[in-house]
């Protein structure tokens, strides 16, 4: 279950496509996405994820620009993912087990950067339109085979809907927010990733 939670949040470096051939009209909307991430400070929703196996699990989540973000499962999911200060931290309530991992080395750097770039470091494979929606497949660059990485968005306005992860494995995993709040204030203890071994997963002031 804990590489469940680590794919759900796009732990795994991403990329099977090769780079697509985009056209203007791609590069245009890619343009726009990153203007859109560049300028979303902070977000709050409900996640619902869906494991390779069909499996389900639900919380919340909180984001906030640059480099912050907490995933809390619902029980009984015992699990808690935090990134800040440049380090994603995954704890396992069960079992009282912390581990980090550099941000640096997830696709989590791309979302929470301060200057989100869909280029140099990531390569876009693909966009995809559908009425009302707008999706970019993408992989760090260099790392084919490893996986890929989509990002999905209601357009007009662009929104962050879902994500989804599939790894060297071609297993995929999917995350989708609703309840969809920006522009909230946070209390930074949300993004405390020195947790101590008894935690319980806490509940700090939202």
């Amino acid at each position: 279950m804990k590489r469940r939670a680590l794919l759900a949040l796009a732990l795994l470096a991403p990329g099977f496509a090769q780079a697509a051939t985009l056209t203007a009209a791609d590069r245009a909307d890619i343009a726009r996405i990153e203007r859109y991430l560049g300028t979303l400070q902070t977000l709050k929703a409900r996640f619902l994820q869906v494991a390779p196996d069909g499996g389900t699990s639900e919380g919340n989540a909180w984001l906030q620009r640059p480099g912050r973000l907490r995933f809390e499962y619902d029980p009984p999911a015992p699990f808690l993912l935090i990134a800040n200060h440049g380090t994603v931290v995954f704890h396992d309530r069960k079992i009282q087990q912390t581990s980090q991992i550099p941000m640096s080395s997830t696709p989590l750097g791309m979302l929470l950067a301060d200057q989100p770039k869909l280029s140099g470091d990531v390569t876009v494979d693909a966009v995809d339109r559908q009425p009302g929606l707008i999706q970019v497949t993408l992989h760090r660059t260099g790392h084919d085979g490893d996986g890929s990485l989509t990002l999905v968005f209601a357009d007009m306005p662009l929104q962050l809907r879902q994500w989804s992860v599939v790894d060297a494995q071609r297993l995929e995993t999917r995350v989708s927010l609703f309840n969809i709040a920006n522009g909230d204030t946070f209390d930074q203890k949300l993004f405390d990733e020195n947790l101590p071994r008894d935690a319980p997963g806490g509940s700090p002031s939202r």
